[in-house]
């Protein structure tokens, strides 16, 4: 069984009946643990490395449980494992959704909903943002700023440090005047529009969402702005747009905001850029070599 040929009557079969299928649950944890590599999760891979894969010990410890227990999974003699269990498994494994999917229905449990909101931006997305040479970040649907490359920080200042609801950015954006100074007043308008609107495509998904729901129950008492605008209806998700800053170092930018939602929809990578050649791609090139060291003021810059 490769990685493209997954055994999809077993897993339905395992689906519809509630049992773990031992034999493919093994044969799949044993076949994707030797397709990964120690230098994939940043572990030392050492000389006398004979395994081909990781070893057991190490998914073991990277799920959480014991070597033992996870030992006796592949040797087709252990006990189902939990659905808090396998989806550890399923983090240790680094598996692709559709893998979690099959692995969820292999130990006879059903998947957990495709979109599912976390504290912690995705793997994938964290190796995307290493790579990128532009000022990006990982933000929640809500808002919430998971993960910033230092150009962000140098542009927006740093967004990840907030606690509670101020983790959210439409929260600061309606609640803390400072988290406008950012942007030309004349956008605001069209920020606050742009804030609600995404936040109703998210309740509208979801209206049991306990943290939407408390985000725009706090949000409708303390911001008459929020309160008006959501009364509207307006519901709004958006890929691109074009956004102005006033950075207090380099000056007015406008730059193209590409936002790329991941496998996970509650993830969205939002990545800045300017044209070449342009003005503004010359101050972003200074704002790289200024970095967010002399940042002046990180806590009146907090709006994406």
């Amino acid at each position: 069984m490769s990685r493209d040929t997954l055994s999809l009557d077993a897993a339905s079969l395992a689906l519809h009946t509630g049992h773990m299928d031992r034999d493919e649950l093994a044969d799949f944890l044993r076949r994707r643990r030797d397709a990964l590599q120690p230098d994939d999760l940043g572990l030392h891979a050492g000389q006398r490395r004979r395994t081909r894969g990781l070893r057991r010990e190490e998914v073991a410890a990277l799920a959480h449980m014991s070597t033992d227990f996870y030992a006796r999974l592949e040797q087709r003699r252990g006990s189902r494992p939990s659905e808090q269990t396998t989806a550890a498994l399923a983090r240790a494994l680094r598996l692709t959704q559709d893998e979690r999917d099959h692995l969820f229905a292999l130990a006879g449990h059903t998947a957990p909903p495709r979109a599912f909101r976390t504290d912690h931006a995705s793997p994938g997305l964290l190796r995307v943002l290493a790579r990128l040479d532009a000022p990006a970040q990982i933000v929640s649907e809500l808002g919430v700023t998971l993960s910033q490359n230092p150009l962000a920080e140098a542009l927006l200042g740093v967004q990840t440090r907030h606690t509670g609801l101020r983790h959210s950015v439409i929260y600061r954006w309606f609640t803390d005047p400072a988290a406008r100074r950012i942007h030309p007043e004349a956008d605001h308008a069209l920020h606050s529009r742009s804030h609600v609107g995404s936040l109703r495509a998210v309740h509208g998904r979801a209206a049991d969402d306990p943290q939407a729901r408390e985000l725009v129950d706090h949000l409708v008492r303390e911001s008459a702005e929020f309160a008006a605008l959501w009364e509207r209806h307006e519901v709004a998700t958006r890929s691109r747009t074009m956004k102005r800053f006033i950075h207090p170092l380099v000056g007015p930018l406008t730059l193209d905001c590409q936002i790329l939602t991941s496998e996970n929809l509650t993830e969205r990578l939002v990545v800045f850029t300017a044209s070449p050649g342009s003005e503004d791609a010359d101050r972003l090139a200074l704002l790289a070599v200024v970095g967010s060291h002399t940042f002046p003021s990180r806590g009146a810059l907090d709006a994406a």
